[in-house]
């Protein structure tokens, strides 16, 4: 495998921090309902704690610094630019796994996994199990540029396969991924398997096309429910993102506090369900997420749900065969409940299936460890 594209070492313009401080300070409050909490939206009292630490107790330098100890490049991949980050695995033989990232995450979602995936034996583990980790980022996200026009999953996994085939010359590899993570790699394994051994999934993001005499279990038909009823409470922002994107925007684009009311009551009702608690995450980790948004703009990411809308690309037709292993680590608090295995082997030749006992839609963050090790047991089989 070889290093393509440009190297990247990632520097921030000071005047766009010094705008960012200025923003924070002038930050105008809304009222809101009496003992709202976390019921209508991102609760005041914790927005302003965080906003106060963006403002004083948050370095973002320190974080560039903690990125640029990975090697970084940028890939013209079909015109499209990709920022990856690589690290080389340990041992003789490391296999390269891709892991891919969603909304309203980015690639940090994996920089506490990146090094134990990497060189296990440095953490208890075996170097046999070592990988060559590459994140890429997705069109429109971290410091992957915006495309020209909006890209659905299927162009993605497209310029993934080539990414991994054509630009690394991987021989072979395994990919991973949660959110559009599991929608691009899903799509990835069915329409692009070349030199692709196996998928590890954490959300079930492909779903079939289900026909009026479609064969279905009780179990099945509860999970459906279960699923529109989920789309009634907490799927308004996919409606938003894939109908009106840019009206959003100019709110998003203007307004650090905005656009953290925006994204931190998805890592809180994501990972607590119907909960008032506080998310369970360092501020200063989503801070660095928020930051990476607030630079480079998150318009560019929220137009793949206008794609994916427009083009149908996240449902899998029966002529749309998976011949690829793959495996799912579910968790119960996911924004799309656990799917039964007989729904999921409708649609990929399962070979490992798991729900665990706690966790919600961001595993790398919250249980990276048993994410780890869950991708390490079943990638072993296809090395």
């Amino acid at each position: 495998m070889f290093l393509p594209g440009k190297a990247f070492h990632l520097h921030t313009d000071q005047a766009l921090l010094d705008d960012l401080q200025r923003r924070l300070e002038q930050t105008r409050w809304p009222n809101e309902p009496e003992h709202a909490s976390w019921r209508y939206g991102t609760a005041q009292p914790y927005l302003r704690r965080l906003l106060a630490r963006w403002q004083s107790g948050f370095n973002w330098r320190d974080w560039e610094a903690r990125i640029n100890r990975f090697e970084q490049r940028l890939v013209e991949v079909d015109g499209q630019t990709i920022h990856v980050l690589v690290e080389p695995g340990s041992g003789d033989a490391p296999l390269p796994l891709l892991l891919t990232h969603g909304w309203p995450g980015s690639f940090l979602e994996f920089i506490d996994l990146i090094e134990p995936l990497a060189h296990p034996e440095r953490f208890g583990g075996r170097v046999e199990d070592a990988f060559t980790v590459i994140v890429p980022s997705l069109p429109g996200y971290g410091y992957s540029p915006a495309p020209a026009a909006p890209l659905g999953p299927r162009a993605i996994a497209r310029l993934w396969s080539r990414l991994a085939t054509e630009h690394f010359g991987v021989d072979r590899y395994v990919a991973q991924g949660g959110d559009w993570g599991a929608v691009v790699t899903g799509l990835l394994a069915r329409l692009h398997p070349k030199k692709l051994r196996a998928v590890h999934l954490n959300m079930l993001g492909n779903m079939p096309v289900l026909g009026a005499d479609a064969t279905l279990s009780e179990e099945e038909r509860a999970w459906l429910v279960r699923m529109a009823t989920m789309q009634q409470e907490e799927g308004a922002y996919q409606q938003i993102q894939g109908t009106k994107p840019q009206s959003l925007a100019y709110g998003l684009t203007d307004s650090p506090a905005g656009l953290a009311a925006w994204i931190i009551e998805k890592f809180q009702g994501w990972t607590l369900g119907a909960s008032d608690q506080d998310p369970p995450f360092s501020m200063d980790w989503l801070l660095a997420n928020l930051t990476l948004y607030w630079i480079n703009g998150i318009n560019g990411a929220n137009w793949l749900y206008h794609a994916a809308r427009s083009g149908g690309d996240t449902r899998v037709g029966a002529d749309e065969c998976q011949t690829v292993p793959a495996a799912f680590a579910l968790f119960p608090n996911d924004l799309i409940p656990p799917p039964p295995r007989t729904f999921v082997a409708r649609i990929f030749d399962l070979q490992q299936y798991r729900i665990y006992d706690s966790g919600g839609h961001f595993p790398a963050l919250e249980q990276g460890d048993v994410l780890a090790a869950d991708i390490r047991e079943f990638f072993r089989h296809y090395r």
